[in-house]
């Protein structure tokens, strides 16, 4: 775990939304979705549920938000 995936996940439970995380942090979004996914993998969760048209906290991913806070 490093700090780029951290400020990326508290930018997408912030937003709930990819594209506007990846706005804010200056990068692209599919380098935020590989931020997201690599963290994920290292956890052995999932953070959030994503669909085509929308992105919310997984269980695992709103307890994840309480602790880094």
């Amino acid at each position: 775990m490093n700090t780029t995936q951290l400020e990326c996940f508290m930018e997408v439970a912030n937003f709930l939304n990819f594209s506007r995380a990846a706005e804010r942090l200056r990068i692209t979004q599919p380098a935020v979705s590989h931020q997201i996914n690599t963290l994920e993998n290292e956890l052995g969760v999932k953070l959030f549920h994503r669909t085509s048209k929308s992105v919310r906290l997984t269980q695992e991913g709103f307890l994840f938000t309480q602790v880094r806070r």
